[in-house]
């Protein structure tokens, strides 16, 4: 992982409070395992292999960990971490200072192994690589973890820079006979469930998906570069997989696309061209209509709002209520950490625990909500079509 020295000051001022962050890690009970140089084996789990663990208290790969070392999932254990960046030429850099400590508190209480480079990871038994890392890097990740023997792979979305580079990447994990599960989370979230109900019980009904995540106006600037494919790629690259999967949109399918000219910003921020907030409803040519609102600046929270000739009639929120509560306690306790993991922590671990009991069951497929591969290259190719799409209308002139 390369990491702009506007990168490493934005990661700097967010990380002076989170050094000790990592200090709540529990001790747990650990299973029969097997350990030495680079091997560590669980008898009865799936071994994971995180690749691209980020910095502790931001980085997706690292809240994933997280949640394995206590035992959230049942079916799996963290067996290796991969961290090239922060072992290596960012070793010396203030977040590799703080990804430095957390190995070191980690692995006085876990069998847990840590390395700089995937070739000295060492898998036996039922495995699977959850890639966490840089988008851009994916598709050489995916390729190495195929040839080591690594039964299953866990893909963080988009998956992939381009729908190019993730057909590939498809192509050659079949051949070697590796399965390949993607973390879109809002496939087994409950508020889009309950919406999706909704929708199928009222004749005619729409659904417009909104998605929000905290981000300030000043800090724009770093998350436009640290997530360089862009928003619709990176960040509503989930509402692209629920339109692939629950309402057959695909980029030959279109019949037309909308774009809400009073909503939509786009800006150009140290160098990189994204949307800030995009919103845009699509009609099928099979008759469905569908619509999605996505802003960075607009809170924390994800909705879905059922209307029948433009008159609400469901709405589901996550955090609701109950879990808004549970999402308030833990950020007053971790303040510096991602809003979003504790809004989506319940959705981590029902992907990660599915996979993994999936592949311990030695069931064919994939489990039930999961999305495949396959939906992943449909998404990746509805994301880059309305990009380019809502760029000809909002691009900076």
């Amino acid at each position: 992982m390369i990491y702009s020295k506007t990168m490493l000051a934005c990661l700097l001022l967010a990380l002076v409070a989170s050094s000790f962050a990592f200090k709540m890690l529990p001790s747990t009970g650990r299973p029969s395992m097997a350990r030495k140089a680079g091997l560590y084996m669980s008898d009865d789990k799936v071994n994971i292999v995180l690749v691209g663990c980020g910095v502790p208290s931001r980085g997706m790969g690292w809240y994933h960990g997280i949640q394995l070392l206590e035992g959230r999932c049942p079916s799996a254990t963290l067996s290796h971490v991969v961290e090239p960046w922060f072992m290596g030429a960012g070793a010396d850099s203030e977040p590799g200072k703080v990804f430095k400590a957390f190995q070191e508190e980690t692995e006085a209480k876990y069998p847990t192994k840590f390395h700089a480079k995937l070739e000295d990871v060492q898998v036996s038994g039922k495995s699977m690589a959850l890639i966490a890392g840089r988008t851009a890097d994916n598709p050489r990740l995916l390729k190495e973890i195929c040839d080591m023997g690594i039964g299953n792979i866990y893909l963080e979305k988009p998956g992939a820079p381009t729908v190019a580079e993730l057909e590939e990447m498809a192509k050659y994990a079949k051949s070697k006979g590796v399965g390949v599960f993607m973390g879109y989370n809002k496939n087994v979230t409950p508020y889009v469930t309950q919406a999706r109900e909704a929708e199928a019980a009222n004749a005619g009904a729409t659904t417009k998906f909104i998605h929000n995540n905290a981000y300030k106006p000043e800090e724009l600037p770093e998350c436009f570069e640290r997530n360089a494919e862009g928003m619709l790629k990176n960040m509503a690259i989930h509402e692209c997989a629920l339109l692939v999967t629950y309402y057959g949109v695909t980029v030959e399918n279109i019949a037309s696309i909308d774009f809400d000219a009073d909503f939509t910003s786009c800006q150009t921020l140290n160098g990189f061209t994204d949307f800030d907030k995009v919103g845009f409803s699509i009609d099928t040519k099979d008759g469905k209509s569908v619509s999605v609102y996505a802003n960075r600046c607009g809170g924390s929270n994800s909705q879905a709002i059922v209307s029948v000739d433009g008159k609400e009639i469901f709405k589901s929120i996550t955090p609701d209520a109950e879990l808004e509560k549970v999402c308030e306690a833990k950020q007053a306790e971790h303040p510096d950490w991602m809003p979003y993991f504790f809004l989506q922590d319940e959705d981590y671990v029902t992907l990660k625990e599915r996979t993994s009991k999936h592949i311990i069951d030695g069931a064919s497929g994939s489990p039930e909500g999961i999305a495949t591969i396959e939906i992943a290259i449909d998404a990746l190719k509805v994301a880059e079509y309305l990009t380019a799409e809502g760029m000809k209308q909002f691009a900076p002139k």
